[in-house]
């Protein structure tokens, strides 16, 4: 079995983590290279990868990008050093041959959109769930949203690639703690949860 991590990993990670709605600093090519990295190496059914990514951070690209988010979304998206479009691809299938080569598992999928979109949905969003922790195990504070028009999104930073479809922001750099609120109540095991 594993080593537990520290108590300072598991605050960074997890109960000194917010989510944070503005934003400062700088986030360089090399360390979202350093977050993909990590994220690539979580688990997906049948090793998908469905997720696919734009990292929006020129000014011309953050203002295209604010005309597609809602109005209480635009500061944030301009106040991120950079700000992760995260999108499916709808045809992760046709990868894989080369992803999961020792089952026909590209055959699971043809034939089937419906259930291609819908497992290329769930399992991008646990590689937008890795990639959230890895940007916070290299001290990268973290804003996700989902207030913005996908299909407009798609139009202005995707039209190369049709068949993938955003779903959700990932806003980065250094958080503002005077954007946060006080943290929201949460669950406890007891209430939602079952050994049985």
């Amino acid at each position: 079995m594993h080593s537990p991590l520290n108590d300072q990993a598991l605050d960074q990670l997890f109960r000194e983590a917010r989510t944070y709605y503005a934003f400062s600093g700088e986030v360089s090519d090399d360390t979202l290279r350093q977050v993909f990295d990590l994220m690539k190496l979580g688990p997906t059914g049948a090793n998908q990868c469905p997720a696919r990514w734009r990292f929006v951070r020129t000014p011309e690209a953050k203002a295209q990008l604010v005309t597609a988010v809602s109005a209480s979304n635009a500061p944030k998206v301009m106040s991120a050093p950079v700000t992760a479009i995260v999108a499916f691809d709808l045809d992760f299938h046709d990868h894989l041959p080369r992803l999961f080569p020792h089952a026909n598992a590209k055959a699971w999928f043809e034939g089937d959109a419906a259930a291609r979109e819908q497992s290329a949905r769930l399992n991008a969003a646990l590689q937008a769930a890795y990639f959230m922790l890895a940007a916070r195990a290299v001290g990268l504070d973290c804003g996700p949203m989902s207030g913005f028009d996908p299909a407009k999104t798609d139009s202005l930073f995707l039209a190369d690639q049709p068949r993938w479809r955003s779903f959700m922001l990932i806003n980065l750099g250094v958080g503002d703690a005077a954007s946060l609120f006080e943290r929201l109540p949460r669950f406890d095991f007891d209430d939602i949860a079952r050994i049985v």
